[in-house]
């Protein structure tokens, strides 16, 4: 039975499950307080990573799956690569290997201080172009996204009787839940002198090493600040994650630096994704993805998709 759905929020969870509800015959409406380029996904660094927990690891297929597909569009911004992962941790859990194609690092590979790596040809998402696509595909079925900033969910409520909740790090002050916090992020873009690898690290500090092509673009990270909502990029933090790059890909020292940009991650030990009643309607909470919103957020839409089909049917 179709329903009226109401989705707050415009970032890469909010369209993913407008976009869900929308293909599964629910007449959907958004209400986002920023639009889609200004959203903390549009400076995301775009990599599928999967996740252990067994919820999440699920959503991770159902989301590989689809990266998959739309990799086969060129609008859409996905595309694959060969990448290499390290870690001065541990090796990558054995099931990395059903999901992607993989080989692992012999020692000659690893840079210094690293204990274990592979490579991978992994779904990399340029997520302006992605977020368009989106947006274009909610266009499509004369979906608007309305700008409007909501400060109480009974607000919402007011207006369908459900409500899926994509707001993010506001989900903080929205719902009052107090495990959301900031975590900060902050990227240099380069113009891309030609990389077609990307290259991440997995390490127990707040600051590492990757870089991430997109076309034209380079994408260079990162680090995690957790409690921080500071958006004004710091030169220093920039130089520091540029210096590191240069030390694993020397080309990078004469690129082009395009620009700066500074997200703030829905922190939160879990993803929050669970129906709660009211004002007599229903709120789906999803939110809380922190730095994997992208990896997660087909696999939670399609969460947020049969749970509303359990809501209709009652």
């Amino acid at each position: 039975m179709a329903k009226d759905v109401l989705v707050l929020g415009a970032g890469v969870i909010g369209l993913t499950t407008a976009v869900c509800l929308a293909r599964a015959g629910h007449r959907v409406r958004v209400w986002a307080e920023l639009p889609p380029e200004r959203t903390t996904s549009a400076v995301a660094s775009g990599i599928w990573g999967p996740r252990e927990r067994p919820r999440e690891l699920a959503w991770s297929r159902i989301s590989f799956a689809e990266f998959s597909r739309l990799a086969r569009i060129p609008e859409s911004g996905v595309h694959f690569e060969r990448g290499l992962e390290v870690s001065d941790v541990s090796q990558p859990p054995p099931w990395v290997q059903d999901l992607v194609d993989v080989r692992f690092c012999t020692p000659d590979e690893l840079p210094e201080g690293m204990r274990a790596g592979l490579w991978a040809t992994t779904p990399l998402i340029d997520l302006p172009r992605y977020l368009r696509y989106l947006t274009e595909e909610l266009a499509a079925a004369e979906i608007v996204i309305e700008s409007r900033t909501v400060r109480d969910l009974a607000e919402a409520t007011a207006a369908a009787s459900i409500v899926v909740n994509c707001t993010g790090v506001g989900a903080a002050a929205l719902t009052g839940d107090p495990e959301v916090r900031p975590v900060r992020g902050q990227h240099v873009i380069l113009r891309n002198p030609g990389l077609t690898y990307y290259y991440c690290e997995a390490v127990d500090t707040p600051e590492w090493t990757s870089f991430y092509p997109h076309g034209d673009r380079l994408i260079l990270g990162g680090i995690r600040q957790p409690d921080d909502w500071t958006l004004t990029p710091d030169p220093a933090l920039s130089e520091r994650i540029l210096q590191r790059c240069i030390a694993i890909e020397p080309k990078l020292a004469a690129a082009e630096i395009l620009g700066h940009e500074v997200g703030l991650r829905p922190g939160r030990p879990e993803p929050r994704l669970e129906p709660e009643s009211r004002d007599g309607a229903t709120v789906i909470h999803n939110y809380g993805h922190d730095g994997v919103g992208v990896t997660l957020s087909w696999g939670s839409a399609q969460e947020v998709v049969r749970m509303t089909a359990e809501i209709a049917g009652r």
